[in-house]
C-alpha cells in the first residue's frame, strides 16, 4: 500500500470538513491523518490529508477530491519537493529518580519540556514522523501516560505553484 499526502485549499465554510470526510467514508477510503486550518485568506482553509491505498485507490481519491465544489486546489506533497511536519505531546510519568534521564532524552531530540509536575513531564516535539517515532522508541522504557499527535501538515517547496485566492 502506498501513502499519499494531499494539501487541499478549500472554502472556509461550514460543512466542508464533513463533506470531504464523507467522501472518504462513503468509498471506504481510510484517512490516516487530517489537519485543517485557516490560511492567510480567512475565506480559505488548508486541509492536509494522509491516506493509503493502491495506485487505483489513490488515483480515485484525487479524482473525487478535484470534483468537489468546495475544493479550490489539490496538491500531492512529494518527498523532496515539500516540507511536512507533525507535532506530538507526550506525558511521561517522572519522579525524582528518572526525571533527569527523561529530560536528557528530550534534549537529544531538541524537544521542549512544556509542563513539569511532581509525578510527570509533558514533552513537545515537532518534526517528521520518523523523528517522533524515534522519540517514542527512546521513551519506551518509561511509562507514557498520555499521547497526542496533530497529524501531518505540509507545503510544497518554492513559489512556482502557489495559488492565490
Amino acid at each position: 500500500m502506498d501513502k499519499i499526502i494531499l494539501s487541499l485549499l478549500v472554502d472556509n465554510t461550514s460543512g466542508v470538513l464533513s463533506r470531504i470526510a464523507g467522501l472518504f467514508s462513503r468509498r471506504a477510503y481510510n484517512i490516516d491523518s487530517l489537519t485543517v486550518g485557516v490560511t492567510a485568506n480567512p475565506n480559505i482553509s488548508r486541509m492536509t490529508i494522509v491516506s493509503r491505498g493502491d495506485e487505483l485507490v489513490l488515483h480515485q481519491i484525487l479524482a473525487q477530491l478535484r470534483k468537489q465544489e468546495d475544493v479550490r486546489d489539490v496538491k500531492v506533497l512529494q518527498p523532496g519537493s515539500s516540507v511536512d511536519r507533525e507535532l506530538i505531546l507526550v506525558k511521561v510519568m517522572a519522579d525524582v529518580r528518572n526525571r533527569r534521564d527523561i529530560t536528557d532524552i528530550a534534549n537529544i531530540f531538541r524537544a521542549n519540556i512544556v509542563d513539569v509536575q511532581k509525578d510527570s513531564l509533558i514533552i513537545e516535539l515537532t518534526g517528521s514522523q520518523s523523528k517522533l517515532s524515534a522519540l517514542l522508541d527512546m521513551l519506551s522504557d518509561y511509562q507514557i501516560a498520555e499521547l497526542a499527535r496533530t497529524g501531518i501538515t505540509g507545503l510544497t517547496r518554492g513559489a512556482e505553484d502557489v495559488r492565490y485566492y
